[in-house]
């Protein structure tokens, strides 16, 4: 293992900011493993850990096959994990949606463009990522459908679900979709949660990613195959959205299965306890997302369910 400083720039006030990167093996740039982006992305960064521990002992034991070089990034904005900020603590902008980044522009833009010149030439691209909304997942492989995108490829992560994204304008800067266009094979991986370490889901993740690598003929490792993935499109989800805002008090969790009709929370009046609102599943399906945080906004989508296959 080698371990690198990928990109590096100066501070006014504070020690430099430092992008670190894990190398292993030697050969042909292979796979790229980035963890945490965003500075709550807790979870991410605590699997990427994991991955770094996993592969120190292959290499150990010369279980990375030959020619074949495997790059792991912890963390992209360490100053944001610091202080428990999602965004650049500065401006407030997201890294993610500065890829593929400018050498010359704003803070942000040059911490992604250091990266992305870094990672943009290996085969295959892995991000442990975060949703925009706060809440909790069932674990995933998310593609951008850019016309690049390989399902039969994003299958061998054996996690349960690839959900395959159309991308928005605003997609176009990030760096999965840039991954792709810079004809890598890119990965975005979800697990239950972000701003705290959910062990279970990190590890499925880890042992995915090493079941990938294992298919792909880049290490030797031998674990649980683990599912066949059901391929489900983002837009045929179907989304509950609340009309009141107020305390979101849940009735199902993440993976459970309901029934049409069936209650999925409560919208209680922050000051007099009153329910609000109740929201009821308008399908036989699998909670695939749900909101996670104590009060909720209005008009915002707070479960996103998958259609029970009949």
């Amino acid at each position: 293992m080698e371990k690198k400083i990928i990109y590096e720039i100066k501070a006014l006030y504070r020690d430099n900011l430092r992008v670190t990167g894990y190398e292993f093996g030697n050969g042909e740039k292979s796979v790229c493993i980035i963890g945490s982006i965003r500075g709550n992305e807790i979870q991410q960064l605590y699997a990427c850990s994991q991955i770094v521990k996993r592969l120190k002992k292959l290499e150990n034991e010369r279980k990375i096959l030959p020619n074949h070089k495997i790059l792991v990034i912890p963390s992209v904005n360490p100053y944001s994990i610091n202080i428990k900020k999602r965004f650049w603590p500065t401006d407030n902008t997201d890294i993610n949606r500065m890829f593929p980044g400018y050498s010359l522009g704003e803070t942000t833009q040059r911490i992604a463009g250091g990266v992305f010149e870094a990672v943009k030439d290996y085969k295959y691209g892995i991000q442990f990522a975060s949703f925009y909304m706060p809440g909790r997942f069932m674990p995933h492989v998310r593609m951008m459908k850019t016309g690049y995108e390989n399902v039969q490829l994003a299958q061998k992560f054996g996690m349960p679900y690839v959900v395959l994204r159309h991308p928005k304008p605003y997609d176009t800067t990030t760096l999965n979709y840039n991954w792709q266009v810079w004809e890598t094979e890119a990965f975005s991986i979800y697990t239950t949660s972000t701003d705290e370490v959910e062990k279970e889901s990190a590890d499925d993740a880890v042992r995915g990613i090493l079941t990938f690598m294992a298919k792909q003929g880049i290490v030797e490792y031998h674990g649980h195959d683990g599912y066949h993935s059901m391929v489900v499109d983002d837009t045929d989800m179907a989304a509950v959205r609340t009309k009141m805002a107020g305390i979101f008090e849940a009735s199902v969790k993440a993976g459970q299965e309901v029934s049409k009709g069936q209650e999925l929370a409560r919208i209680l009046d922050p000051y007099e306890g009153e329910v609000r609102e109740i929201l009821h599943s308008p399908i036989d399906g699998i909670v695939f997302f749900m909101h996670n945080e104590p009060l909720t906004y209005a008009n915002t989508a707070v479960f996103k369910l998958i259609e029970r296959e009949k």
